[in-house]
């Protein structure tokens, strides 16, 4: 089994190379506005299908699946995206300093024969966030390509994050024990 990584994510593609699968990455631009209210726990598996459903299958050979992911940051039930510029950066971080969010990736698997997605969803609780603590992981860090401005696996995760709940590479984009899981049962079991 050969896994097509539709993703611009060095960390989703650093975790699938290390799961011991060949993996090939390919781009893929899709809108991942949603013009309807949903529930923000559905958001990103909403996404990671429209993803999955925006490549040709024509591109997938026998042996292939593809995988396609998303991550939200949710913070009282609103969805934190990826920050515009530092303000933005600093906001949701100021949000996040001290209390609980949750962090949903969504992940579709599809191959020629078969489609299956699901959501994974983990807690993670802060630390209050002093301004200098937040300005220098913004200044040093630039977050901007992170869903609610962090990266848990960068110095804030180390030093402002007290505890989380659930699969720590959910919170990095994509979780890896239980995509290992549906790929052996759903895609390599006969």
């Amino acid at each position: 089994m050969r896994l097509v990584l539709a993703s611009k994510s060095p960390r989703r593609r650093q975790l699938l190379s290390e799961m011991g699968f060949p993996v090939e990455v390919v781009s893929l631009d899709v809108d991942e506005h949603l013009d309807t209210p949903i529930n923000p726990r559905h958001a990103a598996e909403i996404l990671a299908c429209r993803k999955a459903e925006a490549f040709p299958e024509q591109q997938l050979e026998q042996d292939d699946v593809l995988v396609t992911a998303d991550t939200v940051v949710i913070a009282d039930n609103d969805i934190l995206g990826k920050p515009a510029n530092h303000e933005e950066a600093s906001a949701m971080l100021h949000r996040l300093s001290g209390r609980e969010h949750h962090v949903c990736t969504g992940v579709c698997l599809r191959s020629r024969e078969k489609q299956f997605s699901f959501t994974e969803e983990t807690s993670v609780h802060f630390l209050p966030l002093s301004d200098q603590v937040i300005e220098y992981y913004i200044d040093h860090y630039r977050p901007y390509d992170k869903a609610g401005a962090y990266g848990i696996q960068e110095w804030i995760g180390m030093v402002g994050i007290s505890h989380i709940e659930g699969c720590f590479y959910n919170v990095m984009g994509l979780p890896v024990a239980r995509l290992y899981r549906e790929l052996t049962n759903r895609f390599l079991s006969k």
